[in-house]
């Protein structure tokens, strides 16, 4: 199969759902793309929603109550076999129209917010998945092209600082605040765009996980668009 995708080492490239959910990660591998070419009409979609606050949950059954043209149905069939499928599979998937996520500007020398490039954390073996149907979609980046910010040595003086307390209680002080989970990425550095419609496994950071966890990041999202995302 040939795309955007299949010459980065990074990802892994299948064509069903099943070969998604049982393909191993391996090597370098920690991100899996389901690539998909879908004809539905996802902004007529996201116009017919109602926001909430800036990030609002759509359940199946507000699909279901919209009245659409023959491609924004198709776009909703799409949209509930992806969650039904995740469903089936095991997972929680949640469907959010959104507007932005909060920002964590607490500190000028780090931030813990999801437009930070990070990983997620997990205490069970689990990975995320998540497809952008509309709007401005997520970027990852190799691991070879990234450093963890706790192990930058001025990002790490400033949070010793923070801390103030015993040395022998600094790394617990990071993982409780969530600090050694985000990263800086290299000047020369080329984050990949995940796109739209196509559905992608990440890998997380739990004890049974054999590659290096996926660090990623959510976009800026455009002026005056929302986004629709399924993630889990």
């Amino acid at each position: 199969m040939s795309n955007e995708f299949s010459a980065n080492n990074q990802i892994g490239i299948v064509s069903t759902f099943s070969e998604l959910v049982n393909t191993n990660f391996k090597g370098e591998t920690n991100a899996l793309c389901w690539h998909r070419d879908l004809d539905g009409n996802f902004k007529e979609i996201v116009a017919k929603l109602s926001l909430e606050e800036n990030i609002t949950e759509i359940f199946p059954e507000d699909l279901l109550a919209l009245q659409l043209s023959e491609k924004g149905n198709t776009a909703r069939e799409i949209i509930l076999n992806d969650l039904q499928l995740l469903t089936d599979f095991g997972a929680s998937p949640s469907l959010n129209l959104l507007k932005c996520y909060e920002r964590d500007d607490e500190f000028d020398f780090i931030s813990t917010d999801v437009y930070s490039f990070h990983v997620d954390r997990s205490p069970i073996a689990t990975d995320t998945f998540l497809c952008t149907y509309y709007g401005a979609s997520s970027d990852i980046i190799p691991n070879s092209q990234a450093e963890q910010k706790v192990l930058i040595p001025k990002i790490r003086a400033k949070l010793k600082e923070l801390h103030n307390g015993p040395e022998e209680e600094f790394e617990s002080f990071l993982t409780e605040n969530y600090f050694d989970l985000h990263y800086q990425i290299n000047e020369d550095a080329s984050p990949i765009n995940l796109g739209k419609m196509h559905l992608w496994r990440l890998a997380v950071d739990h004890p049974k996980q054999q590659v290096l966890p996926c660090i990623h990041r959510a976009p800026k999202e455009n002026d005056g668009e929302y986004r629709l995302l399924l993630i889990c």
